[in-house]
């Protein structure tokens, strides 16, 4: 899932973007979570989304401060991937999508579902060694093969 953000970007907005694999914002995009000014707490889920995008030290400024960051400061702390400039968020998040979508999906499949895993600190090593060993048994791994040898692009299927 990609989250295009463009402007305000607040509290619930900012735990519904981190949910987000890729978050891609709008150079005029502001990003708050303001729960200290609110007299509110955040869940652990939300809390644990944010250290893992920011780190604990800027998770914590975030949350007792309620500040307000910019899409620059967003970007240079993690919160976002990329920002654009707002005329050309739609054009280049539909680029990164076609990029990505081209791709073999198996491959972005195992990729995402390890990434999660670490993230959550739930590493299982027969999962990842059975998600290697699909993509390595698919056909869209000789497909991969193949257009690479025939120096062309590959059509995947997801099988």
């Amino acid at each position: 899932m990609i989250a295009m953000i463009q402007g305000f970007c607040f509290g619930g907005g900012v735990a519904i973007a981190m949910k987000a694999d890729l978050r891609i914002a709008a150079d005029n995009s502001l990003f708050a979570i303001p729960a200290a000014r609110l007299g509110i707490a955040y869940p652990t889920h939300s809390v644990r989304d944010l250290v893992a995008l920011v780190g604990p030290a800027k998770a914590k400024e975030i949350l007792y401060t309620g500040m307000r960051l910019d899409a620059g400061a967003a970007l240079a702390i993690g919160l976002v991937n990329r920002v654009m400039p707002v005329a050309h968020l739609e054009a280049e998040v539909a680029a990164l999508c076609a990029t990505i979508a081209e791709n073999a999906p198996l491959t972005i499949r195992a990729a995402k579902e390890t990434i999660d895993q670490i993230a959550r600190d739930e590493h299982d090593p027969k999962k990842v060694a059975e998600r290697v060993a699909a993509c390595f048994d698919s056909a869209d791994y000789a497909e991969g093969r193949r257009a690479f040898m025939e120096k062309r692009r590959p059509q995947f299927t997801g099988r």
